[in-house]
């Protein structure tokens, strides 16, 4: 969760069950006086973080106003490794099967937020804001401040999101859930390149122009995998032929993977809303 970095800090790191650490965030609701658009979305993330329990999104643990109505404290489970984007640009040497563990991973959590009642669309994926827990691999989807909840048409309107990353049709502001899949694409790219998509291009103006008209990012080219290539085109389809994610994971790019216990699942607990008066009482 980025957009709040200016206003909040990571102010404890604390054990509130065995074997779970978390981050305590501390908002000082006065620095959105100027920037309310910014304070509503800090809102509306962890809004949709309360709403949400899967172990491939991050979670939120409890959340609470101060008693002078002066800060906004919540709880969100630590990823000790950081986003995906800078580990794998840490590890330059990651074998072919990982970076499927990762995807099957990250296609798990868009499958919950797909099939979420009401629907969630990330609008905003991207490798760096994707956790992953160096210790055990487990992946999780984190920065749901740009996230649509849409009805049971699953559309949606506003022009949001990173160009790099952005589906055609997020730019004509008429989607749904699968520009969440467009961007997978684009992150399984990433993660096989070290690359990010559209690199070559020096604006928004040329990555726009070169999104529209259908020219894939020059790390593709370098894809040398034919698996590999399908799969990630595949994920760049036109709207009408991307698969969801639930279709995803039964691709034959994960084969290998069948029957690979490659991560145990924790626990999540539902997030709890109470008010307190420091931040010594959370801990």
């Amino acid at each position: 969760m980025h957009y709040y970095t200016n206003y909040s800090a990571i102010v404890k790191s604390c054990e509130l069950v065995s074997n779970f650490l978390f981050d305590l965030y501390q908002v000082k609701l006065r620095s959105f006086d100027s920037a309310p658009e910014k304070l509503k979305r800090l809102y509306c993330e962890v809004d949709i973080l309360n709403s949400l329990h899967h172990p491939h999104v991050l979670s939120l643990r409890t959340k609470w106003v101060n008693s002078d109505g002066a800060t906004y404290n919540f709880i969100t489970e630590i990823c000790p490794s950081g986003d995906l984007r800078a580990y794998r640009r840490k590890h330059k040497y990651v074998s072919l099967k990982a970076i499927k563990m990762w995807a099957h991973q990250i296609l798990l959590g868009l499958k919950y937020l797909h099939t979420h009642e009401p629907c969630v669309i990330h609008r905003d994926l991207k490798c760096s804001n994707i956790f992953i827990k160096g210790n055990t691999g487990q992946i999780m989807i984190s920065d749901l401040g740009l996230a649509a909840i849409v009805d049971r048409s699953h559309l949606a309107h506003s022009c949001l999101g990173t160009p790099e990353y952005m589906a055609p049709e997020l730019f004509e502001q008429d989607y749904n859930e699968l520009v969440d899949i467009y961007a997978f694409g684009l992150c399984v790219l990433e993660l096989l390149t070290v690359e990010t998509p559209y690199h070559e291009c020096t604006s928004v103006a040329q990555i726009y122009k070169r999104v529209i008209t259908g020219v894939r990012p020059e790390a593709l080219g370098r894809v040398q995998e034919p698996e590999v290539k399908r799969f990630i085109e595949r994920c760049l389809g036109k709207p009408r032929d991307r698969p969801s994610a639930a279709e995803l994971l039964s691709d034959p790019f994960f084969q290998e993977l069948n029957g690979c216990n490659y991560l145990v699942m924790q626990p999540v607990v539902p997030a709890r809303e109470d008010k307190r008066q420091s931040v010594d009482a959370a801990a």
